[in-house]
């Protein structure tokens, strides 16, 4: 399909890339393979493996364009992957952006067009045996890195309980708040700058701002974030109305322990609490933990600004 993206470019090193505006590809990532296109022999840098992906047009931010490019190169569908990142490559006056993301269910990639070989999963472990795209052989080794992907998991009672108005006087429906608040922030993200994806890839750069989230080390390289966030109630709340963006997990029992078990399957996790006998349980487990005034404002600022659905 032609768009107004479509042409070649000069960046600032000198090299010829195609697309007028940047380009954007779609990394999809399982815990042991990630979805790789074997192009076309004609095609630049034929032969080779590398991302889905292609020229941007001027109206698209890099997450609808690196979603279509998969749609039209591989038949797959902007629902059937989860984005959890965001990496851009500036060679100056042209970028690529990498935009990673997860499977949501079972996912059969297959070669739609001919501008492909094939299109397959492809073990994470073989991939540095493969002849890969010379820009994809650049980022790899980062992107790599950025999985699995960040992940929060919110202490739901202490949370709300940390606010003046007080969990104790209506669980459910401070729940239900605190678990609609969790969905537009896990869609939104965290990055620099208030949205990203709808300036483009000019404004993307090649770090997170610290105070977006508190353990730099575990996004290094990553300009923006979608964590997956993790909800656990307890008592009333577990009869909150849930739905597919947050994760959430009603305890029978001890919303602590429900918590340890959640840490216990990804010890990587990033815990909401201020209880100092659950902070000490889940740094145990090799978990980092943050207090809910840190949650709160990020939840705030969520709340106050448009939501990018680079989905829709």
């Amino acid at each position: 399909m032609q768009g107004d993206g479509d042409g070649w470019v000069t960046c600032a090193q000198g090299h010829r890339h195609w697309g007028r505006y940047g380009a954007a590809g779609l990394l999809i990532r399982a815990a042991d393979a990630v979805v790789l296109q074997h192009r076309a022999p004609w095609s630049h840098h034929g032969d080779t493996w590398g991302l889905l992906g292609g020229a941007r047009d001027s109206h698209e931010t890099v997450g609808t364009a690196a979603l279509r490019e998969a749609a039209e190169e591989a038949g797959i569908g902007p629902d059937s992957v989860r984005l959890t990142g965001v990496h851009t490559a500036d060679h100056g006056r042209w970028s690529y952006t990498t935009v990673l993301a997860e499977a949501v269910g079972p996912l059969r990639p297959a070669s739609v067009n001919p501008e492909s070989v094939e299109v397959r999963w492809q073990p994470v472990d073989a991939v540095d045996r493969l002849p890969l795209h010379p820009g994809f052989a650049a980022t790899w080794p980062m992107l790599r890195a950025a999985y699995p992907p960040p992940h929060l998991v919110v202490d739901a009672a202490n949370v709300v309980g940390s606010r003046p108005d007080g969990w104790w006087h209506r669980r459910l429906s401070a729940a239900q708040a605190l678990h609609d608040q969790l969905a537009v922030f896990a869609r939104a993200g965290l990055g620099p700058w208030s949205s990203p994806l709808r300036e483009g890839v000019e404004r993307l750069s090649s770090g997170i701002a610290p105070e977006s989230w508190p353990v730099a080390n575990r996004i290094v390289g990553l300009s923006w974030i979608y964590p997956r966030v993790t909800m656990v109630v307890e008592g009333q709340a577990r009869h909150i109305a849930a739905g597919s963006t947050v994760e959430v997990v009603r305890a029978v029992g001890s919303g602590d322990d429900a918590i340890v078990g959640v840490v216990r399957a990804h010890p990587d996790s990033l815990v909401v609490t201020a209880d100092q006998k659950l902070r000490r349980r889940v740094g145990g487990l090799g978990a980092d933990v943050v207090g809910p005034q840190w949650l709160r404002a990020r939840l705030d600022v969520s709340s106050t600004q448009p939501t990018e659905r680079p989905r829709q």
